[in-house]
């Protein structure tokens, strides 16, 4: 008996690999699949998935993990066929792209004239920028060396040198004050107004960086914003307990010689605390946006263009009938930047780049009757010019100009008694143009072991005052395979504000501050993924601006009140210095983070007052830590724990033993108690056909902790010199959430 012949289906095999866009690293525990079959997979230690038996027909790949965008991809396969995939998965904050970007040190420097660089990747900088704000400055707050006790603030502190000495530079444009914040209130807080979403790399220079920066003493922050994707439209909505984000971005036209980006965010957290606490700091919205169209003009030639604009309300009305005629009741602050930039590629040797800009700063402030408490305008026009000449190899000459035409106008009113009787506090009102210009020559030899960097800049302004130059040099040199020595030194120079210079209270006979940076750093690669990094420095200051007058002190038993408005004077001088350890791990698999602790002394001397005192931002001991693994395809947890010591108290006070302040006449004698806050956050994805959802869920201050921030002075007995002080907590545990719609 004969029986049927067996109709057999030839099976297909799709397999392949799954890596990172930013470093080319492969991805592990990444959830591939085929849509509509059962064939799913995680990928393993190698990146790599396969999937036997698959039938002949048409199908669509998926490729998730948290913190990446989802990728689909449409194939056909035929009968006994081998489909194979590169797959390269972009960060969430990272343009959408098909290339990898391949870094053979996850701990390279970016900029080799910077002796002293630490950069955030795209996933560091969504985590720690914290779900309640997604704000990217602060994350920079849990760097190593960096202070930021008031968690109402995005400022913070590097190496003792305070945000005024920070210049924070977005593709390649000092900007003046980039945040969401009010004027003329002490307890207020501050929201930077970049996104997240938009950042591309953001890196800090502590010390000794490179000429190119102009117009700060204290520290560099180079943040740069990427490109719209260039492969396919792409949006995505997210929201938390204080904001909600819009973004969407796509290619330019069918040749996608383009792309464009486009955001928006809006503030609701005000409605919130005005139903839960009656603290001024709660009560200021925001609403911003922002957008920017990339161009290719030819293979050589790229057009970039953006616009910013944000706007900051404070409404403190609910408490109008609790406070005096000089409080703060109603204000705006509204921030405008608009961009172009162009560069060119003039062959494999020549970068040529331009950049215009335009910003504008406008704030509004209204006691309880409507009437003005202040107001002020500040307007800058920039523009910038540079070239760089790879003359043999990796070694480069680079040169730039930049001019500045800057505008401001403000006052400050005092009410005695009621609104109809008036004094002027303060009135300001100046222009003035800043150029300047760098060269910086590097070079590299005995096989890339040794690297030198060296250059200076010009700066000066149309106002009388010197044209100081600034010199700086950076040196490079690996000992070993795995060791490598960076020393650093440079020479630096900040103009006054215009609005010291256009005071009464300043004048032109204010001049620059300058200073003088030191470091020495020794790295060593414990593997390809961590590192452990030393470090020393030294920062000297001279010609410091300050107003010694103006705080309240007590001297031979009187109480002495400063005057009104107290002239500036180029009076401080002092240093900083110390010496930090590092242990940092960076992989898209591992444990990925960084353990530091910061050792370090700040003093001043005030030429007027002739004291010498401890900086208002000397912390002793700083520890900053944050630690981020992924430990399933869709799970993604991360913590942050910052431990510092302390800032002092700034003024003169002394804390008696019943725990009573007064006054004295030492500056900077009393601190505040030691801050610590731990950050946990968690991450989870889930994919559809179509989109992708994640939530985040984050617990801030997990251990409760209470910290404080100093605000304000408020009173002092003239009897006793008891000083009436306003010393408030900041966050306490505070749970927030958010999600993110991705498609």
């Amino acid at each position: 008996m004969l029986s049927a012949p067996v109709l057999l289906l030839a099976a297909s095999e799709v397999r392949g690999i799954v890596v990172d866009a930013r470093g080319g690293e492969v991805l592990a525990r990444v959830r591939v699949q085929l849509t509509g079959t059962s064939h799913q997979a995680a990928t393993d230690s190698e990146g790599r998935f396969s999937f036997s038996d698959v039938a002949s027909g048409d199908y669509t790949l998926h490729v998730e993990t948290v913190g990446y965008r989802l990728l689909k991809r449409d194939f056909s396969i035929g009968a006994d066929e081998i489909k194979e995939f590169q797959v390269v998965l972009s960060p969430d904050t990272f343009r959408r792209t098909d290339s990898v970007e391949v870094k053979a040190d996850p701990f390279e420097l970016r900029q080799a004239a910077a002796p002293s660089e630490l950069n955030l990747s795209d996933a560091e900088i969504k985590n720690l920028g914290t779900v309640l704000v997604d704000d990217p400055v602060r994350a920079v707050q849990s760097l190593p060396g960096v202070v930021a006790n008031n968690d109402y603030y995005s400022q913070f502190s590097v190496y003792a040198a305070p945000y005024g000495t920070v210049g924070l530079y977005l593709d390649n444009i000092l900007l003046h004050s980039p945040y969401h914040t009010i004027e003329g209130i002490n307890e207020a807080g501050s929201i930077s107004i970049l996104s997240g979403d938009s950042m591309e790399d953001l890196s800090l220079m502590p010390l000794a960086f490179p000429a190119r920066y102009a117009d700060r003493i204290g520290s560099a922050l180079d943040v740069h914003t990427r490109e719209g994707s260039r492969t396919k439209p792409s949006f995505r909505v997210a929201a938390s307990a204080a904001q909600t984000n819009v973004l969407g971005e796509g290619p330019l036209g069918t040749a996608k010689r383009g792309s464009w980006m486009a955001s928006a965010r809006k503030s609701y957290a005000q409605y919130i605390a005005g139903r839960l606490t009656d603290d001024p700091s709660q009560a200021f919205g925001y609403l911003d946006g922002q957008a920017k169209i990339t161009y290719d003009l030819t293979p050589r030639q790229h057009l970039t263009l953006s616009v910013m604009d944000a706007l900051t309300n404070y409404d403190h009305s609910r408490a109008i009938s609790r406070v005096g005629v000089n409080s703060l009741i109603w204000a705006d602050y509204h921030v405008t930047l608009a961009h172009a930039g162009w560069s060119y590629a003039a062959g494999s040797k020549l970068l040529i780049t331009a950049d215009g800009a335009y910003m504008r700063e406008k704030y509004d402030d209204q006691n309880r009757d409507r009437r003005p408490l202040g107001a002020g305008y500040y307007g800058e026009w920039v523009g910038n010019a540079s070239a760089t000449w790879y003359w043999s190899g990796k070694n480069a000459l680079e040169a730039g100009w930049s001019a500045r035409r800057m505008r401001v106008d403000g006052f400050e009113y005092q009410y005695i008694g009621t609104s109809a009787n008036v004094r002027v506090a303060d009135q300001f009102r100046g222009n003035a143009v800043r150029q300047g210009g760098y060269a910086q020559q590097s070079w590299s030899g005995w096989k890339g072991r040794l690297r030198l960097a060296t250059g200076f800049r010009v700066d000066g302004e149309d106002l009388p005052g010197p044209k100081p130059v600034s010199p700086h040099a950076a040196l490079g040199v690996q000992l070993a395979p795995a060791t490598h020595l960076e020393l650093g030194w440079g020479q630096y120079v900040q103009f006054p504000e215009l609005q010291v210079l256009g005071s009464p209270a300043g004048g032109v006979r204010i001049l620059p501050e300058r200073s003088h940076h030191y470091v020495a750093s020794l790295d060593q690669h414990l593997s390809r993924f961590t590192r452990l990094h030393v470090e020393a420095y030294q920062r000297e200051n001279r010609d410091g601006i300050a107003r010694p007058l103006l705080d309240p002190r007590m001297i031979n038993g009187v109480v002495m009140l400063g005057p009104l408005s107290p002239p500036y004077y180029n009076s401080v001088r002092g240093y900083s210095r110390g010496v930090q350890v590092l242990l940092q791990s960076r992989s898209a698999n591992r444990l990925s983070g960084w353990v530091s602790y910061t050792l370090g002394y700040a003093r001043n001397r005030d030429g007027v007052e002739h004291t010498s005192y401890w900086s208002d931002y000397d912390q002793r001991h700083t520890v900053n830590t944050y630690l981020s693994y992924r430990i399933t395809p869709s799970v993604n947890l991360s913590g942050k724990w910052i431990y510092g010591s302390a800032n002092p108290i700034p003024g003169l006070y002394r804390k008696s033993a019943d725990g009573q302040y007064h006054l004295t006449w030492q500056r900077n004698e009393t601190r505040l108690p030691a801050y610590q806050r731990l950050d946990l956050r968690v991450n989870k994805s889930f994919v559809f056909d179509r989109w992708k959802l994640t939530l985040y869920g984050e617990l801030i201050n997990a251990a409760n902790h209470r910290n404080v921030r100093f605000t304000s002075f408020n009173s002092a007995d003239a009897k006793t010199g008891r000083a009436n002080i306003t010393i408030q907590r900041v966050f306490p545990i505070l749970p927030s959430g958010g999600v993110m719609l991705e498609f």
